[in-house]
């Protein structure tokens, strides 16, 4: 096996609150735990002046004998990989999503509910990854509910008989129980976060709005740049929601230029992806075209990372071919598993939070494991070595 000197990696990340510097102290956490796990040294570099996206170097290498803190010199083994980081975060449309007040949120998120289950997307998630449609299911359901207990509180006073000036009592304490005992609640499943991602699901399936047209085409422009870094390997890696920017950007990259990867070794990797989140939408039709693009194109190599106990994403679903392209090569599926890389205290304390296991595929590994998000996008093999039937045997 060739070792990766150079490396250029585009990473898209999921649907979360975090800006782009956010995400790579997050990276520089992870990291330091994996080269603590597999004993390899690391070094992060700090964010490229003016940079957009954001970009930054991460140096890894064979530690060195008796070496008792990560550095970036190379070991006696002679290995060392500098990969470039471009972290192609969505944070404005999360923040502009998240905006408004309480009430325009929920109205936008059970339109979007709406939007979804008219174009048939539900029917979809129930039909090839009925965990997935529960997921979808579960904050619109929760929050009905607690509107329907608000409207029996504001109209309890009818209900037994009373005057209906006693709604002058009964509608503030609804109100109450509504903005103080179940918004409180529902944040602990990130319920009107939730409501903003199904809300970005349907913009980016639908393609009607122009702040989310203008924007993927524009980060296309900006990361084409990183294609003309010569590298040995390039790895366009995304987690969930950043699956289907990812997918649209690199559509719109090949659209533009049919022949831009000739020549390099490109790696797609998707990390608990949610492409069906939105490809399953009916009027999603130039997010299916652009997966086709991606899965036809002869120099890339798509690898789609999932795992059984992550139930946002949809396990054993051959992407490509569900997105209407039976006839394409199609994605190799690794189904990893996140007690293998966690310890079981650890795992114990998070496998109830369906959204911390759903993060845990570019997180730190406490144990070496089978799949390491660091090491596939900064250590010194091949990416596409995870998607071999020897992947549990990663050299030492």
């Amino acid at each position: 096996m060739k070792l990766i000197e150079k490396r250029v990696v585009l990473h898209f990340p999921g649907f979360e609150p975090l800006d782009g510097l956010a995400h790579r102290a997050r990276y520089e956490r992870s990291a330091r735990q994996s080269a603590a796990v597999w004993n390899y040294s690391v070094e992060i570099g700090v964010p490229e002046a003016g940079s957009d996206p954001i970009s930054f170097m991460v140096t890894t290498a064979a530690q060195a004998a008796g070496e008792a803190t990560p550095g970036a010199e190379p070991g006696p083994s002679g290995w060392q990989t500098k990969s470039r980081i471009h972290l192609v975060d969505h944070d404005g449309f999360v923040r502009r999503l998240r905006g408004g007040n309480t009430l325009s949120q929920i109205i936008a998120g059970f339109r979007s509910c709406a939007q979804i289950m008219l174009e048939g997307g539900v029917r979809g998630y129930f039909r090839h990854a009925w965990r997935f449609g529960l997921f979808f299911l579960f904050p619109f359901l929760l929050t009905a509910l607690a509107i329907a207990l608000t409207v029996q509180i504001a109209l309890m006073p009818y209900s037994l008989g009373f005057s209906l000036w006693h709604m002058l009592w009964s509608g503030p304490l609804a109100l109450c129980f509504f903005a103080f005992v179940f918004l409180p609640f529902s944040e602990r499943f990130h319920t009107l976060h939730l409501f903003a991602d199904w809300e970005m699901a349907v913009a980016l399936g639908r393609m009607d709005r122009a702040e989310f047209n203008d924007w993927l085409e524009e980060r296309a422009t900006a990361v084409r740049q990183a294609f003309t870094e010569e590298a040995d390997e390039y790895v366009i890696s995304s987690h969930s929601m950043g699956s289907s920017v990812a997918a649209h950007v690199i559509g719109v990259l090949l659209e533009r230029e049919p022949e831009i990867f000739r020549g390099k070794r490109v790696v797609f990797a998707t990390l608990g992806s949610a492409i069906l989140q939105c490809a399953l939408l009916s009027s999603a039709s130039l997010l299916r075209a652009r997966v086709g693009l991606i899965a036809r194109c002869p120099e890339i190599f798509w690898l789609d990372v999932q795992c059984l106990t992550d139930s946002i994403n949809f396990y054993k679903v051959p992407v490509v071919a569900v997105s209407g392209h039976a006839d394409a090569p199609p994605a190799k599926i690794l189904l990893i598993r996140v007690k293998q890389m966690l310890t079981s205290e650890h795992y114990r304390k998070i496998r109830k939070d369906q959204l911390r296991v759903h993060r845990q595929y570019v997180l730190g590994p406490d144990l070496k494991a089978p799949f390491d998000f660091t090491l596939m996008t900064s250590g010194p093999m091949p990416a596409s070595v995870f998607a071999s039937q020897e992947q549990n045997k990663l050299p030492a």
